[in-house]
This record gives structure tokens, C-alpha cells and sequence, in this order.
């Protein structure tokens, strides 16, 4: 029930983005800010940071990056074209970890993985189908990101150890707010659009609180009596949960031909097929 609850206040994220008025720089700036300062105080100040060497606090600062990339592009995406699109994007980096994964971890690739791969394609086939124009290019930097949440993904796994995922978090998203300062300099459409006004405010604090630290505290409280596989299989969900929440709250179906969300379902029914048959692959061994 709580990782239900948790990837429900994920697919949130997008209608929010698109509701938050600001440029998507601004928006993941104060996003990575009011979580970051949420999480220090979960963990009581910063004396974690003794646990970490050198070496390993430059390495999560690196995937802190690539997070930072991974949000700027979907909520680009979101402001390109709408939630929809951004999510749909993001429903392939189930996909783009069986290709990537592998040759990051130097492991073998499956036959799932191919499978997957092989069904994809029409998939996203009827998804581009009658898209142009902004609704188009919203899902090529949809992709875009995907790519780097797969990338992040991958190297948490790699190099999670020992430390807390809490502590590991609170490094990501400080470097990723670090980043994203440094960007602030040369942020070329003006300072008008930087500070939210009004209810930005309230869906910025949603998103930040509710949206990032209570689902990834309720994400990890779930893991204790969740497998792996059943988790993995659940937050596959998300862009489910996020598009139709898009159709209920901002009646995006309007936007978007039959031929978009039958390209949707054959997606979404792959991903979950891949989870579900992975997971009695390896139960199975």
C-alpha cells in the first residue's frame, strides 16, 4: 500500500510540472532546494558526510548531475508538449536499462530484453504517429531524459554500497542544486520567470514534500516487506498512474489521437510483461 501511495505521489510530479508557471530550470532549481533542505534535516545535520571518502562524494556528485539533466529535460518536455508526452518518454528507460546495463556492468544480455525491444518499436510507431511540432520534439527531449534517468539508475546500483540511500540522496540532489546554480549565470530568458508567484508556490512545496521526500520515504519504508521484483514491478507504474491522472486533471486526451495512448497501452503492457516475466525468470533459477 505504501509503495501505491508513493508512485502516485511520482506520477504527480509531471501534472504539477505542468502547472508550476515557471521556466523548467527554475523549477527543478527550487525543487532539488526544498527537498535537499528537507532531507538534512530527516537526517539530523551533516555529519553523515564523514562517512563518505573523497573519491565516492565526487562520484555521487557526478550522478547528482546527471539528475539534474534527467529533471531539466523532462520538465522541458512537459513545457515543450505536455505531461503525457514527457511521461511516455519516461516509460522507456525500462527499456533503455536492458540495453544499457549490460554493457555498463559488463553483464549478458537476454532474450527478454530483445523481446522487449522488438515490441517497443511499434509501439512507439503509433505513439509518433500523428505527433508534430512541439508535441513531437516534447517526446524527443522526453527520451532525452530517459536516457539519463537510466544512466543514474544504473550507476546507484553500481556504486550503493554500504551508505544509506537516504544519505546517498541527500548528496545527489546537493550537487544537483550545486549544478544547477552554476547554469544560473547564463540563464538567457530573463529573471522574470525564476521566482514562482502565487500557487506556484503551493505546487512547488507539493511537489518538493510530498511529491519527492514522503514517496521516497514511503519507497524505502515499502522495501522491508516488498521484494525487489514486486517493487520494480509497481514503480514501473508511474507514467500509468501520471497519464491518466493527465487525463482526469488536465484533460490532455483532448491533445492527443487514439493512435497515441493505443501506442500507450502497447507500451505499457511490454514493460510490465518484461517485469513480471523477469522476475519468474529469476525466481525460477
Amino acid at each position: 500500500m505504501e509503495l501505491h501511495l508513493a508512485v502516485l505521489l511520482f506520477g504527480f510530479t509531471a501534472i504539477l510540472g505542468d502547472l508550476i508557471s515557471v521556466s523548467a530550470l527554475s523549477l527543478v532549481w527550487w525543487r532539488v532546494l526544498i527537498t535537499s533542505l528537507s532531507l538534512m534535516l530527516l537526517l539530523k545535520g551533516l555529519g553523515f558526510l564523514q562517512n563518505f571518502s573523497r573519491e565516492e562524494k565526487w562520484r555521487f556528485a557526478g550522478i547528482g548531475i546527471l539528475v539534474a539533466l534527467h529533471w531539466l529535460t523532462f520538465y522541458g518536455a512537459i513545457k515543450i508538449g505536455n505531461a503525457s508526452v514527457a511521461l511516455v518518454g519516461l516509460a522507456t528507460t525500462a527499456f533503455m536499462t536492458a540495453l544499457l546495463e549490460p554493457l555498463l556492468l559488463r553483464t549478458r544480455f537476454s532474450r527478454l530484453e530483445l523481446m522487449l525491444g522488438i515490441v517497443i518499436v511499434p509501439a512507439m510507431g503509433l505513439i509518433v504517429r500523428d505527433l508534430e511540432g512541439d508535441m513531437l520534439l516534447g517526446l524527443a527531449v522526453a527520451l532525452v531524459s530517459a536516457f539519463f534517468a537510466t544512466l543514474f539508475s544504473i550507476l546507484n546500483k553500481k556504486w550503493m554500497g554500504m551508505h544509506s540511500p537516504m544519505q546517498i540522496t541527500f548528496l545527489e540532489l546537493g550537487s544537483a542544486w550545486a549544478f544547477l546554480s552554476l547554469l544560473l549565470p547564463f540563464y538567457g530568458r530573463g529573471q522574470g520567470d525564476f521566482f514562482p508567484q502565487d500557487a506556484d508556490w503551493l505546487y512547488l512545496l507539493a511537489l518538493s514534500l510530498l511529491c519527492t521526500t514522503l514517496a521516497y520515504v514511503l519507497a524505502l519504508r515499502s522495501l522491508r516487506v516488498l521484494s525487489a521484483f514486486a517493487s520494480n514491478l509497481t514503480i514501473n507504474l508511474e507514467p500509468v498512474y501520471g497519464i491518466l491522472l493527465a487525463m482526469w486533471i488536465l484533460g490532455e486526451q483532448r491533445e492527443l489521437s487514439r493512435y497515441f495512448y493505443a501506442g500507450v497501452a502497447v507500451l505499457v503492457v511490454s514493460v510490465l510483461g518484461y517485469g513480471f516475466l523477469k522476475g519468474k525468470h529469476k525466481q525460477g533459477d
